[in-house]
């Protein structure tokens, strides 16, 4: 594969000349896998049926886990916000916490995508195998290093490290890891991927290795939602982001079905994703089952609906419309997952969870999306990591519930697996708490990406990284958004917070794979806004 990459960058650079090569090498990496698996034409899905007829005696419920992709606190609209200050309602979404619990202390596993999805699939914290960066190929971050954002401080690329890295399909979380799909067969129940993946996309580390039955989605970590020039589609481009052009390049619109090649999607993929939803839980509807719903909305590239941007003539910013289209879009089809459940007679016993893999991204450049929360994806201030995490079970779960203690992507493991009647494994360290269990409550989290670290215990956060060499210490009782630091008149906690750190890190494996690039985030404003050097900011790697 690496040398059909090469002899193909080789005749690029013959056939067009030096010069026009490095305008045009941004798509090579999406030529390069159009070569390597072209896109089929549309296919029809067929879901495995279970019975025909419902069994009579009670069985265990089913589990629908729906995952949005970088969704900020304050893209939805269940306090009082929501994008375009509440131009864009989200009902349905919020009646999975009116109906059931909302844990006001939710929290992502990590800061990015992949290493939260890794946290949530197998209730251990990723760095314990090894998954500490999201993985990226080689040449992404060679030709990422090199663009120029405009910043007074140069993104870092390791150029160094950049050599017999795995193959990116390789990149996953080890199959000796157990996930939840695993446990859940175990159990008699069918096991159902629909969406994004991100954790592996070798045949060893797909969804089918993995402990699902059955997957349909996207294997690496997103996709286009519809081709670029379909009529019913609004684009917004973000000319400020080097990884937004990139993705706008590269990005193919296509899915696989199971060990499958890949072939284009029917419609806008959240249309999509929620149709074939739709049509799983009626051919599951008289069997236990887990689906996994993996929304890559409202991810870049910013892609919606014409009839939703329509809808929403009072956000004048084009890009915030955009967005808020896509989120109008999402709300939607959520609501008609869980009419799809009533519809069946299912709702009753199915444990529905909602929640996002991290906070809203800086890279949109919109500023809200995480209010009144600072910081936004890539970094362990609040914003990047506070997420909804709402759960819905009529009968086991007293609607409008809120929960103050703190929950975690982790504890989604036990809190499914328990409620399906199984045990954790046992023959590993597990860091997952059931929720659902009143006797156990999760007292100390923590977060790390390379130099860059955080812990929460009780009410105290501690954060602190390399670059810059600073430490971020906060009072969450007190002061929930992070507007006081107090490291310099609590150097006693400060130490004692450092601790708990080095001594969750004491043992832990190497990275699977490195950080190639380490670039600056900004902890109040996005990305396009004007650079001053008195902002806030920290390096993220990968």
């Amino acid at each position: 594969m690496r040398k059909a990459a090469w002899l193909v960058t080789a005749l690029a650079v013959v056939g067009l000349g030096y010069g026009a090569f490095q305008r045009y090498k941004l798509y090579l990496p999406g030529i390069i896998g159009n070569i390597r698996e072209p896109i089929g034409d549309y296919r029809e899905v067929a879901w495995d049926k279970g019975p025909a007829t419902a069994p009579k005696e009670q069985r265990p419920p089913n589990v629908i886990l729906i995952v949005a992709d970088d969704l900020g606190m304050n893209d939805i609209s269940l306090y009082g916000g929501g994008v375009g200050n509440g131009a864009v309602p989200t009902p349905n979404i919020n009646a999975i916490a009116q109906q059931g619990v909302d844990f006001v202390n939710g929290y992502a596993a990590n800061a990015t995508c992949s290493p939260s999805r890794a946290a949530l699939m197998t209730g251990r914290y990723p760095t314990r195998f090894g998954f500490e960066f999201t993985a990226v190929p080689g040449s992404f971050a060679a030709n990422i290093a090199h663009t120029d954002a405009n910043s007074p401080y140069p993104i870092v690329y390791h150029e160094e490290l950049n050599h017999n890295l795995p193959d990116y399909p390789d990149m996953g979380v080890p199959s000796s890891e157990i996930m939840i799909p695993e446990v859940l067969k175990q159990r008699g129940y069918h096991t159902i991927h629909i969406g994004k993946w991100h954790l592996g996309e070798s045949e060893p580390l797909r969804p089918t290795s993995q402990g699902f039955d059955e997957s349909l989605g996207l294997r690496a970590g997103g996709g286009m939602f519809l081709e670029e020039d379909d009529p019913q589609v609004v684009n917004a481009k973000l000319p400020w982001d080097p990884i937004d052009r990139w993705l706008w390049a590269n990005l193919p619109y296509s899915v696989h079905w199971g060990n499958g090649t890949r072939f284009r999607p029917k419609g806008h993929l959240t249309d999509y994703f929620t149709d074939n939803a739709l049509a799983a839980i009626e051919a599951n509807r008289n069997r236990p089952f887990f689906m996994y719903l993996a929304y890559n909305a409202p991810h870049t590239p910013l892609q919606a609906l014409k009839s939703d941007y329509d809808a929403l003539p009072q956000i004048k910013d084009h890009t915030k419309r955009v967005y808020g289209a896509m989120i109008r879009q999402l709300d939607r089809r959520i609501g008609d997952v869980m009419a799809k459940l009533k519809e069946t007679g299912l709702d009753d016993n199915t444990l529905v969870i909602f929640t996002s893999d991290n906070g809203g991204a800086w890279y949109t450049g919109i500023a809200g999306h995480n209010r009144p929360y600072r910081g936004f994806k890539g970094t362990f201030f609040e914003g990047g990591i506070r997420v909804p995490i709402f759960m819905r079970w009529p009968g086991k779960i007293a609607p409008g519930s809120t929960r103050a203690d703190v929950a975690q992507h982790l504890d989604l493991f036990a809190t499914i697996v328990g409620a399906a009647g199984g045990s954790l494994p046992t023959d590993r360290k597990m860091d997952s708490f059931n929720l659902m269990d009143p006797a156990q409550r999760r007292e100390i989290t923590f977060w790390r990406s390379g130099d860059y670290r955080a812990v929460r215990a009780g009410d105290w956060k501690l954060q602190v990284a390399k670059l810059p060499n600073k430490v971020w210490l906060y009072n969450l009782a007190t002061d929930p958004t992070e507007r006081v630091n107090l490291a310099a008149q609590e150097p006693a906690r400060v130490a004692e917070l450092r601790r708990l750190i080095e001594q969750q890190n004491a043992g832990l494996p190497k990275p699977l794979w490195p950080g190639l690039l380490e670039a600056p985030i900004r902890i109040d404003v996005p990305l396009n806004a004007p650079w001053s050097k008195d902002q806030e900011y920290v390096y993220w790697a990968n």
